[in-house]
């Protein structure tokens, strides 16, 4: 009997196995690069060389180093405000689209949302620095028009943390949107059709049965983003920052970057690394006990 499953489910496990072996190569093996952060490392002498161990003096350098709280205080409060807006946005968008009722402008209008969900910071972060120029950029272009003061939206400390979040939301929430619809298309019409002899208006809709109907998906998402935390973006702020803005938007990953890779001081940003994701793995962790006890959520 156990062998006569095993052959039929065959195909699905050859179809994960390039998943799995992805994720071996580049996830799993990488980790023995761990020790690093407990030793003086030295590249020439190799992973397993004859290097230095310093126990946790790695650690203890970097929580004693200036900038290290502003810098993880920096990714705490960027990336929660990534975090949030990026599941309410998706949300409130996915149930507002819903409920158009023209199939070409909804189909124009998913397309013009999820377009920017497929371009990197790269490209994304040239485009920015045009529209933002505070010479001649047509954000400030339009403030001007208004009679308002030109903003140096990168340069700026107090506005670059709000250019962060508002960006990042406005490239990443196309995807959550689409993921949202779908969820809603698999809610039994036949509750919309009750509800509507009942006398309830789209609002009470929308609040009692599109909501509750999107709850698991809502929950898995916040339980894989929980797990980000301390992800700011690097790519997005690398492509964007400067040192004038380094007190508001450095984070831990660029704090990583130039720490290892500029300065060479490997053990002490692998120590970083350590740290950042074992913070994470907590999160993640409370997050699918939280989830499991408030929803009854499981992964299996």
């Amino acid at each position: 009997m156990r062998n006569g499953r095993i052959w039929r489910e065959l195909p699905f496990h050859l179809m994960i196995m390039p998943g799995l072996v992805f994720i071996l190569i580049f996830a799993y093996t990488p980790m023995a690069g761990i020790i690093i952060a407990f030793q003086k490392f030295i590249p020439a002498r190799g992973l397993f060389g004859d290097q230095k161990w310093v126990g946790l003096d790695n650690f203890r350098y970097v929580m004693d180093l200036p900038s290290f709280g502003q810098v993880f205080w920096n990714t705490l409060t960027i990336s929660s405000f990534k975090l949030v807006l990026g599941l309410l946005v998706p949300i409130v968008f996915a149930i507002l689209l819903n409920e158009l009722t023209n199939g070409r402008v909804k189909r124009a209008v998913q397309t013009m949302i999820y377009l920017p969900y497929f371009l990197s910071w790269v490209v994304l972060g040239g485009i920015l620095i045009d529209l933002l120029s505070p010479s001649g950029g047509i954000v400030n272009e339009l403030l001007k028009w208004f009679g308002l003061e030109p903003i140096f939206f990168l340069g700026d400390n107090k506005w670059f943390p709000f250019t962060l979040i508002v960006s990042d939301v406005w490239k990443n929430f196309g995807y959550g949107t689409i993921v949202y619809l779908a969820a809603i298309t698999g809610i039994d019409p036949g509750l919309y059709e009750a509800a509507t002899i009942d006398g309830a208006n789209r609002w009470h809709k929308a609040w009692h049965i599109t909501i509750p109907g999107m709850r698991m998906v809502i929950v898995l998402l916040a339980v894989l983003s929980l797990g980000q935390l301390l992800n700011a973006g690097f790519d997005q702020v690398f492509n964007l920052y400067s040192p004038q803005v380094y007190p508001s938007g450095d984070i831990l990953d660029t704090f990583v970057y130039r720490i290892g890779l500029l300065d060479a001081q490997y053990g002490v940003a692998t120590a970083v690394g350590l740290f950042k994701s074992i913070i994470s793995m907590v999160l993640i962790s409370a997050a699918y006990l939280f989830a499991y006890r408030i929803a009854k959520y499981r992964i299996f």
